[in-house]
This record gives structure tokens, C-alpha cells and sequence, in this order.
């Protein structure tokens, strides 16, 4: 976020991220924490994590699915993460409807290149504070995780909310791609100052000649 967003007037920028599910986000619907941060008109909003997590991580550790107060018939169905696809499609189509392009990236890391950057945070000191072990726990669900964002991806990505997978390995090349992604999505919504209607311009006019008078 910091490189390829740092051209971008932060006033014009909102960023969240989204952590563990506080006890009071719980008490909703799994897209209700993160719809109510959505960006206002004219604004570019950032999620750093998303609702998306409710269909990955709770996916590969069902125990947090059992923790958010979901009826014992939802848990017990299979088609648990088919109903939140298509909560999540709906949800896409209708800010879309309503002016919001939504753009959705998966920074593709391989696993060997993981292992490097975890080596890197604890033998470069001031990298230290980067690692946790929270992250090597998670490593051993690796291919848990590559088959739900396999599903994910192939489940939501549509015309008007594209999934971009970008190869991350080469950080360079990955903030390269994700920057001409946003370029070229910015250049598509043809935004255009206001004009100024001829009763503004003659009132313009007008404050003109009294500033000059």
C-alpha cells in the first residue's frame, strides 16, 4: 500500500484493516463490519483484509466458523461457503449498481519465497519485529489455504469485481503490476472536473471585478 498508493492525496484515501472479530462484530453477519467502512462517494477506500477472510481462514480453521454464532443447521450444511459466495456476489453487484468499483488483489507468494522472507525478518534485526509465530503455525496449512483461495478466486471474480492474481515473489514487479492495474482502472471511470454553468461564471465575473476594482 505504502508504494504503490504514495503519488495519491491521502485526503482523497481511507485505509482499514480488519483483525479478529471483535465480540460486538460477531454479534452480526459476517459482512457487516467491513460494509460499514466502505468508502464514501469520491474516495478510494483500502482493505487491508476484507470479508474475504470469512470464506479463507475460517475455511481452513472451521473452529472460528463454530465461534460466530451460527446456527447448528448453517454449520452442518455443505454449502455454508457457496451461501457466503453469492452474499458476497450480491453485495459486489450492488455497490457496483451504485458507483463503487470494487478491485480485488491476491499477492500470489510461493512458498519458498515465504520461507526467505521469514529468514530475513529473523536475521535482519531491524526485521525482527515483523515476524511472528503465529505466521509458521499458519505454514503448515498451506495447501488448506491454496485450495480455498482456488475456490474463492474461481467463485467471485466476475466482469464488474475482477480478481487480480499477481505474482509476488518479485516485489518490484508485483507493486508494477498493481499500480498499472489501478491506472488504468482510475482511466475508466473518465472523471472530469464540474464545468462552471454560466450563472457561475458571471458570478465569477463579477467577484472578479470587485477584487480588481
Amino acid at each position: 500500500m505504502r508504494h504503490v498508493m504514495s503519488g495519491v492525496n491521502p485526503q482523497g484515501c481511507q485505509v482499514f484493516s480488519f483483525k479478529h472479530p471483535s465480540a460486538t462484530e460477531l454479534l452480526h453477519d459476517f459482512l457487516w463490519r467491513t460494509t460499514r467502512e466502505l468508502p464514501e462517494r469520491g474516495r478510494i477506500g483500502i482493505f487491508n483484509r476484507s470479508y474475504y477472510e470469512e470464506v479463507l481462514i475460517a475455511r481452513v480453521h472451521p473452529e472460528i466458523l463454530r465461534n460466530e454464532g451460527l446456527s447448528d443447521t448453517s454449520l452442518i450444511e455443505a454449502a455454508v461457503w457457496q451461501g457466503r459466495y453469492r452474499s458476497i456476489l450480491d453485495l459486489e453487484a450492488h455497490l457496483h449498481r451504485n458507483g463503487t468499483r470494487i478491485v480485488k488483489f491476491y499477492l500470489h507468494l510461493s512458498k519458498d519465497e515465504q520461507r526467505k522472507r521469514f529468514l530475513d525478518r529473523i536475521d535482519e534485526l531491524e526485521k525482527n519485529w515483523k515476524f511472528s509465530m503465529a505466521d509458521i503455525e499458519e505454514r503448515k496449512f498451506w495447501k488448506h489455504y491454496m485450495t480455498a483461495y482456488e475456490e474463492c478466486v474461481s467463485a467471485t471474480s466476475t466482469t464488474d469485481a475482477p480478481w487480480y492474481v499477481v505474482p509476488a515473489d518479485d516485489k518490484q514487479n508485483a507493486r508494477l503490476i498493481v499500480s498499472q492495474i489501478l491506472v488504468d482502472t482510475l482511466e475508466g471511470l473518465d472523471m472530469r472536473y464540474p464545468k462552471t454553468t454560466p450563472e457561475r461564471h458571471r458570478e465569477l465575473l463579477s467577484i472578479r471585478q470587485q477584487l480588481t476594482g
